[in-house]
């Protein structure tokens, strides 16, 4: 290594040790939350345990914390658009079973004509 070779910060090992038993803890809290019946909402819970341990990754053991801050900005409004696409998800499927009532009268003609 030549003698001008800058280093990236380094984060010290209590960090990494902090930050590695802050992502076992969600990975339990996963598994715990799994068994509960929150109904449509377990994949809102899930997927927001999984973005929290998502972020952790990245800002520490891939260093973005340290890094350009407009990687940071980049990265927050690509969350920002994902949580935003998700809620229309969410909001799409959780209602699909819903039916008006001139469907569901259409529905019980058919059965009763059967």
């Amino acid at each position: 290594m030549s003698e001008n070779a800058t280093t990236g910060h380094v984060s010290s090992m209590k960090t990494y040790l902090g930050v590695g038993a802050a992502l076992l803890v969600l990975t339990v809290v996963t598994v715990a939350v799994s068994f509960v019946d929150l109904g449509g909402f377990n994949v809102v819970v899930a997927l927001l345990i999984a973005s929290i341990k998502g972020t952790l990754v990245v800002l520490f053991f891939m260093h973005l914390l340290h890094d350009n801050k407009l990687y940071l900005t980049i990265f927050i409004s690509a969350l920002i658009f994902l949580f935003i696409l998700i809620i229309f998800t969410m909001f799409d499927t959780m209602t699909r079973d819903e039916m008006t009532p001139f469907a569901t009268l259409a529905i019980e003609n058919l059965r009763m004509s059967d």
